[in-house]
């Protein structure tokens, strides 16, 4: 990407490192740990600049102008950072493959608009739904069923 046709975030000190990152985290579509990341840009530019340890500075400071998004999903442990886009997104997490499947709507709008008019100021909110994909549902179901019915 040419540095001219390149929309960094205003506020930000522009340098390849955190180019390369807000690249791979504007183009994904879930969250990702500062690990995946790292590993993406590798895979990217065969380059080996840095160490993770300065993604996680970028990160840092892009979560400090607000441009990225924290989040620790329950069973995973690691901290996933997202790209804030206009509006947000709940996931609902596969509890095997750990796949974080977008939700199509915010149930929550109906919530906020209730508080904000009891005069409580809505400033954001969190949902996370775990269970299984599709894929894993099948499985795991199937395998689950074979071991419940043997100790019956």
């Amino acid at each position: 990407m040419e540095e001219r046709n390149f929309l960094y975030p205003a506020g930000i000190k522009w340098t390849k490192q955190r180019k390369a990152v807000y690249e791979v985290l504007s183009a994904s579509k879930e969250p990702l740990s500062a690990v995946q990341i790292y590993n993406l840009i590798l895979q990217k530019s065969g380059e080996r600049n840095y160490a993770v340890s300065t993604v996680y500075r970028i990160l840092t400071a892009f979560e400090e102008k607000g441009y990225v998004e924290k989040s620790t999903f329950t069973g995973e442990g690691t901290v996933m950072y997202e790209w804030k886009r206009e509006g947000h997104t709940h996931y609902a997490v596969c509890l095997h493959c750990h796949k974080k499947l977008p939700l199509q709507a915010c149930p929550f709008e109906q919530v906020h608009l209730a508080a904000e008019s009891d005069g409580f100021l809505v400033t954001g909110h969190k949902l996370e739904l775990y269970g299984y994909c599709k894929s894993c549902k099948n499985s795991s179901l199937s395998t689950n069923e074979r071991e419940n019915r043997k100790k019956s």
